[in-house]
């Protein structure tokens, strides 16, 4: 996918800190998000018919892969918007946030 493709946020509002995306990219957002709800429910239903660990496993890892995916392209979209533009406002506290996501996305 790429940055064209993104256009993750239009702005950022730091007084109540929401972001908003473009219709496209909440969109792509949506759609990924709901086949990994759909992941979810089929792994679920796997384990309830006692299905081979391995399979299940499998699964897990391709769930977790749609996810990091889904968070790379919001954080992607927000240093390109949100913290670029708190920075350039004089706030330095959005780096120490930033890297505590990080951290949580790394585990």
């Amino acid at each position: 996918m790429s940055s064209a493709e993104l256009n993750v946020v239009q702005s950022c509002h730091t007084s109540n800190r929401n972001s908003h995306h473009s219709e496209k990219t909440k969109q792509n957002l949506q759609a990924r998000l709901n086949r990994i709800e759909g992941q979810i429910r089929g792994i679920k239903g796997m384990v309830e018919k006692d299905a081979y660990c391995d399979d299940v496993l499998n699964q897990i890892a391709a769930v977790q892969s749609a996810l990091n995916s889904v968070g790379r392209i919001l954080l992607e979209g927000h240093m390109k918007s949100c913290v670029i533009e708190r920075i350039q406002e004089g706030d330095s506290a959005v780096i120490d946030e930033l890297l505590t996501t990080m951290n949580k996305l790394m585990k």
